[in-house]
């Protein structure tokens, strides 16, 4: 198990698209082995495979290995727990997201209809 004083000094993801397994290694300090066992116990992590079985991780999968090397490493969960509080924090953001994009269009919705009513006069 890593130090806790290293778990939260990871390195700052950069601007690309796809990362492969390597460099995501370097990323989330986690060995090439383990993310690909961590693919099989969480459902999330789904990398994109390509020509060869290539591996190619997008921002969200790296955000998201991240989560589960916190809950492990540092929170101490076991992978099943990881994995279970991933889920609620899953089903949380969602519900959340939904209520942001209600209010929002809500918003919308009320400054469309000032500008109409400014049209109109």
């Amino acid at each position: 198990m890593l130090e806790p004083t290293l778990n939260s000094e990871l390195p700052v993801i950069p601007g690309k698209r796809y990362f492969t397994i390597g460099e995501v290694s370097e990323l989330c300090l986690v060995k090439p082995h383990v993310l690909r066992y961590w693919e099989q116990e969480f459902p999330q992590l789904t990398p994109v495979k390509r020509r060869g079985n290539r591996r190619y991780y997008q921002r969200g999968d790296v955000q998201i290995i991240r989560s589960i090397r916190e809950l492990l490493y540092e929170h101490g969960f076991t992978i099943g727990g990881a994995r279970q509080k991933l889920e609620q924090d899953n089903g949380k953001s969602a519900k959340s997201a939904g209520t942001d994009n209600s209010q929002s269009i809500k918003q919308i919705i009320g400054e469309l209809e000032e500008v109409l009513a400014l049209l109109k006069s």
